[in-house]
């Protein structure tokens, strides 16, 4: 099942899946920065007879400018799609998946949840810690949930948002497709929280070595450069 809120785009890649890898996809228009369009996908995976054997949280977005500068209207929404649809969503898909006694939930983060990065990191930090607190209580139940943290992806997320990606180093570019991939492993591992490389895996233990108060004056001059708020 394909979920997104441009129909005609859903429809595109579902027609791509069949003609490339034969698959049947199902599509479901939804904006997930609305009541209505989680409630829809939350009954679709409470579906018993057509169940959901794996739920990949992605929606996502970035607010372009600092924290007072973002209308509340958009920092709001924001927060409704990366963590109030990602917890109505994870907890119609687990249970069901706990009725059956196998299923999967990856919940895509950050790189940004692990340092002082404004309202989005502060998100995706929520969604780190909800997820690795949901997979412990589901640890016996075959349900297996997983935070995917990765740091720049080949996406139109940066367009989307207006911002610019020209003083990016190519360094720090991870590839899309390769991303998923370790995923997956990951999550066939046992792992709950993901982190689908070595660059970013070598950025985050150097900043555990660097005191908090630096590190927030780092990640905020950083952020400013390269990232949303």
């Amino acid at each position: 099942m394909l979920v997104a809120r441009d129909t005609g785009r859903l429809r595109e890649q579902a027609t791509e899946l069949h003609d490339r890898h034969g698959i049947e996809a199902e599509v479901l228009t939804a904006d997930l920065a609305e009541d209505a369009g989680i409630e829809a996908v939350a009954e679709r995976l409470r579906d018993r007879k057509n169940p959901v054997d794996l739920l990949i949280n992605n929606a996502g977005f970035g607010n372009k400018g600092r924290y007072l500068d973002v209308p509340m209207a958009d920092e709001l929404r924001m927060l409704k799609v990366h963590c109030e649809a990602v917890l109505r969503l994870t907890s119609a898909a687990a249970e069901t998946m706990r009725e059956r006694g196998r299923g999967g939930v990856v919940n895509v983060a950050s790189v940004a949840a692990f340092v002082p990065r404004g309202t989005y990191g502060a998100s995706k930090a929520w969604v780190v810690q909800f997820t690795q607190g949901a997979a412990k209580d589901l640890a016996d139940s075959g349900v297996r949930l997983m935070a995917l943290c990765p740091g720049f992806v080949r996406t139109e997320f940066h367009d989307r948002a207006g911002m610019g990606t020209d003083n990016i180093p190519k360094w720090m570019w991870l590839d899309a497709d390769k991303v998923a991939t370790t995923a997956l492993e990951d999550l066939a591992r046992g792992k709950t929280v993901s982190i689908p490389d070595p660059r970013y895996k070598t950025l985050m233990g150097a900043a555990k070595l660097v005191p908090r108060g630096m590190l927030g004056t780092i990640s905020s001059r950083t952020g400013r450069k390269y990232g949303p708020q």
